[in-house]
């Protein structure tokens, strides 16, 4: 299986060095570096497509909604609709992966971060991202960029204080500088050290007033500054 093939190349090389065949292919949103290789890799394996129900997609392909499951080599993956980054996001969720479940996320939730709303209002988005903070904390974070340094750069700026966000970034500032992934993250990792999971954390909610004075003072409020902030942070 594949998730959000933005380029089919990578994917066939793979397949070849491998020895494997492709027979699914998950889509979360409709961004062209997450469908540009769709096409191209049903074509050449007669992969079966599954993607969001209200989203323009690479037809033919099944459309999913929330609530849905999709059995994907003989797990079942459940649903979950996370609009925010585009107006109908979906993931996948799998409870009985081996050794911890999955979640493939997209452009929801990063490692340290989450997506920019380019749809979505930041209300969906903070729904969005509760609904998948309730996972199991064990549930390994498949999002589908490798974001983690900057957005933790991010991260520490508004909660200098966090010593688990300080060790994550050691972790991971050594991952990189060995050319190897953060990823996946895991929930309860990110509920520690992700400011978008962390909006009625005291620190992360001064922080916000500090940077936006009118920053309303409930969880919303909180979480719409720091969007707004992360979007011009440099």
């Amino acid at each position: 299986m594949v998730v959000d093939p933005g380029d089919a190349q990578p994917v066939r090389d793979a397949l070849q060095r491998l020895g494997l065949q492709l027979k699914t292919i998950l889509v979360t949103h409709h961004h062209a570096d997450h469908i540009g290789g769709v096409a191209a890799l049903r074509e050449a394996t007669g992969a079966q497509v599954f993607g969001p129900l209200h989203e323009p997609m690479p037809e033919p392909l099944t459309r999913l909604a929330a609530g849905d499951t999709v059995d994907v080599l003989g797990l079942p993956f459940m649903v979950m609709e996370v609009p925010g980054h585009t107006a109908g996001h979906i993931a996948y969720f799998c409870e009985k992966a081996s050794g911890s479940p999955l979640l493939f996320c997209g452009d929801t939730l990063f490692s340290g971060g989450c997506g920019r709303l380019f749809e979505g209002t930041p209300a969906q988005m903070l729904a969005s991202l509760t609904a998948l903070a309730a996972l199991p904390g064990h549930t390994r974070v498949c999002c589908t960029h490798e974001y983690t340094l900057s957005n933790l750069k991010f991260a520490q700026h508004v909660e200098p204080g966090n010593t688990d966000l300080q060790h994550y970034q050691q972790w991971c500032s050594a991952q990189r500088a060995s050319n190897l992934p953060t990823l996946p993250s895991t929930l309860a990792q990110e509920l520690l050290i992700n400011p978008f999971l962390r909006a009625r954390n005291a620190e992360v909610a001064a922080s916000a007033r500090q940077q936006n004075p009118a920053t309303q003072p409930d969880e919303l409020g909180v979480f719409t500054t720091l969007r707004e902030w992360k979007n011009h942070f440099r």
